[in-house]
């Protein structure tokens, strides 16, 4: 799975949400610097081409739909950072969070409670 940049992943999350969409449906999603048309059919038949979206012809135009789900693309995400900024630890990884404050005592103790039901 190749890596997006951060507009084409803008763009896979509208197409999450939206299951399936035109690309003037996508712009209509997009709330700040919304790029120009064709510059945003650019994007999403690139993402075509890394084979994160495909589509549906309707004579000319084309309704877009994700191949890759959310889920999929968020397990390869987490895993390629933690092995980057956190040498593939999870234990580094919370200890980061808990000391930017990021993550509650109480947190802590509800992901403990998954763990230890997991066992």
């Amino acid at each position: 799975m190749q890596k997006l940049t951060n507009k084409e992943e803008e763009v896979m999350h509208i197409l999450w949400k939206l299951k399936k969409a035109f690309v003037k449906e996508v712009l209509a999603e997009i709330t700040e610097e919304k790029p120009h048309y064709n510059t945003l059919s650019t994007i999403i038949r690139n993402l075509e081409e890394k084979g994160f979206v495909s589509y549906n012809a309707y004579g000319n135009t084309h309704q877009y739909f994700p191949v890759i789900s959310i889920e999929d693309y968020r397990k390869r995400f987490m895993n390629t950072a933690i092995d980057n900024y956190f040498d593939s630890s999870y234990k580094n990884m919370v200890s980061f969070f808990a000391e930017e404050n990021k993550i509650s005592a109480d947190e802590l103790r509800e992901i403990l409670a998954i763990i230890e039901q997991k066992k």
